[in-house]
């Protein structure tokens, strides 16, 4: 017996990475960059999905905040994959400052009818057990309280792993971000398709 699955093959055409290195393809070829990654994944499934690489390294989310009118304006986006918060932690900047740009940049993006998927942090232990528990709490509180769909930690299964990151130990290698685009891919059809 064969069995037909429809998918709505146009839910989703056109997605914006907005993030900072850990999605920008920092230290990467072109052809490794995630946006590409992701593309070539979709299309393999026969999904003609657009991804957009608007990730800067080194920003905040101060700094997406800043830039988060702009960039959301660009025609026809259909979803955001919103990946900032490490440099935030990495600075300890104050988890509530951290929360609040957040909730910013998903009400802009909500004001445009853009979907929003938000990929999460997790604080080291090195910043004490107080930081960490705040800064942790701050993406599960966001995709409640504006009911978007949370990638709980956008490096699980690549963070602290050194045959998928760099030689800094940080930033996702061309392994890591196969692992990265996995993850991205399956919070994309499981809520969207």
């Amino acid at each position: 017996m064969i069995f037909l699955i429809h998918i709505n093959a146009s839910a989703i055409e056109k997605v914006l990475l907005f993030g900072d290195s850990l999605m920008s393809g920092y230290g990467l070829s072109q052809d490794d960059h995630l946006s590409l990654v992701l593309e070539d994944k979709f299309l393999q499934d026969g999904f003609d999905i657009d991804f957009i690489n608007a990730s800067v390294s080194g920003d905040t989310s101060s700094g997406g905040l800043n830039r988060a009118e702009w960039s959301l304006s660009e025609d026809e986006i259909d979803l955001v994959i919103l990946g900032l918060g490490a440099n935030d932690m990495l600075r300890g900047i104050q988890p509530n400052v951290t929360e609040k740009n957040l909730g910013q940049i998903i009400q802009i993006a909500k004001d445009k009818d853009i979907k929003v998927i938000l990929a999460g942090m997790i604080a080291p232990k090195s910043h004490g057990f107080i930081y960490k528990k705040k800064f942790d709490s701050i993406f599960p509180k966001l995709s409640k309280k504006f009911e978007i769909p949370l990638i709980p930690f956008l490096l699980e299964g690549v963070a602290l792993d050194p045959n998928l990151n760099q030689q800094d130990g940080i930033h996702p290698n061309k392994k890591g971000v196969i692992i990265i685009s996995d993850t991205i891919k399956k919070s994309i059809i499981d809520n969207f398709y």
